[in-house]
């Protein structure tokens, strides 16, 4: 029997049952339990044990980066990157992507700087990057949307240009790559989330990705207090430690991920397939030499469709089928950003039209292909 069927959180269909957006692959609990043993028997349990040390190597070599910092969660390390750089000011950003982006920049007193989309990809549009630049601004942070790659040439041309860090949120973007590189070898730093949503999990989790020793150094000061040893303390650290627990699980992980990926990626040719000839029905294009994780699978809905988004995610949830609107809302629209001149609807208008089109469907491991031929079904014939 196929492992990831047969996983213990793995769906089993049954109509009483609901059927979720995703479900994290949870390796066979025997597999986990010597990792446990261990754990209970060494008395180790964080602050940079063996697991800890083991996960962070093997990862770096999975990944092909230079360096690896591991973090209880990925807001946790995108909130250390930011503080790693010194960052202020102002961030150009994207409003297209999860809360924690923003607010890792409100936590440190820095505003956020809204720039529109594109369409074809859902990441931060490079071409409206530069009329956003003022003279607080120290800093772009783009979003590696479902795990498409943003324009990372031309970002970096103009973070050079103008003297800004480049800082990317690769939460979605584990394992991919781009003409042979991994996304995650550009800027001056990526943040991963490994948040039991994500395609590599580890519970919750994350680890920023960078390029230099000394700041690999400086990061990890800062994720655990500011301690540079028992008496010395460098920076205002904050508590960001990957445990024992996560780090073990996360080996176990490496092991499987190629094969979960593998799973969700047949998963997504099926859909695109099976929707290609849907009016009304957009799935995001594949860029040529990108090697994908099928991380999420948004459609976007159009007007030819014949029934609004709203109104399919209605038919789905009487189903109880948990497709998502992700994301909707915008960041720019909550009430702690609204507020922001950028985050206008007026200047976002790709954005806004994206969000409210938008409808993620159910892709993970196990995720049987009786299931997929009913989601298919229901959106070639929703009434």
């Amino acid at each position: 029997m196929n492992s990831f069927v047969s996983s213990p959180i793995a769906l089993e269909v049954m109509p009483e049952k609901p059927i979720l957006l995703t479900r994290p692959y949870l390796p066979p609990l025997e597999e986990f339990l010597p990792y446990l043993a261990e754990i209970w028997e060494s008395g180790r349990l964080t602050n940079g044990g063996p697991f800890h040390q083991q996960f962070e190597e093997q990862l770096r070599q999975y990944l092909g980066v230079p360096y690896v910092s591991l973090f209880a969660n990925g807001t946790l390390a995108l909130m250390t990157a930011l503080q790693s750089l010194r960052v202020t000011g102002e961030v150009i950003t994207t409003p297209y992507t999860f809360a924690a982006t923003t607010h890792a920049l409100l936590w440190n007193g820095i505003k956020p700087v809204f720039v529109d989309i594109r369409a074809d990809t859902c990441n931060l549009d490079e071409d409206l990057v530069e009329a956003a630049i003022t003279p607080r601004t120290t800093a772009i942070l783009p979003v590696h949307c479902y795990g498409n790659p943003c324009a990372s040439q031309r970002l970096q041309q103009i973070a050079d240009t103008y003297g800004l860090k480049l800082i990317y949120d690769a939460a979605h973007a584990f394992g991919v790559s781009v003409g042979g590189q991994s996304l995650l070898d550009h800027g001056d730093l990526a943040m991963l989330s490994f948040h039991a949503t994500k395609v590599f999990n580890t519970f919750e989790g994350g680890a920023i990705i960078c390029h230099d020793l000394k700041l690999k150094q400086r990061i990890d000061y800062l994720k655990n207090f500011g301690f540079a040893d028992e008496v010395t303390v460098v920076a205002p650290g904050i508590n960001g430690k990957m445990n024992e627990f996560q780090a073990a699980l996360g080996l176990l992980q490496l092991k499987h991920v190629a094969q979960a990926i593998a799973a969700r990626l047949h998963i997504d040719q099926r859909y695109r397939q099976a929707l290609a000839q849907v009016a009304g029905v957009h799935c995001l294009t594949i860029s040529d030499g990108v090697k994908p994780n099928a991380g999420y699978f948004p459609l976007i809905i159009g007007p030819e469709y014949a029934l609004s988004r709203d109104q399919l995610y209605e038919v789905f949830r009487s189903k109880d089928i948990h497709v998502r609107r992700y994301f909707f809302p915008l960041i720019s629209n909550l009430p702690m950003y609204r507020g922001i001149a950028s985050a206008a609807p007026a200047n976002l208008p790709v954005a806004t039209s994206i969000a409210n089109r938008v409808l993620c469907l159910p892709i993970f491991p196990g995720l049987d292909s009786g299931t997929v031929d009913r989601i298919i079904e229901i959106i070639r014939a929703p009434v």
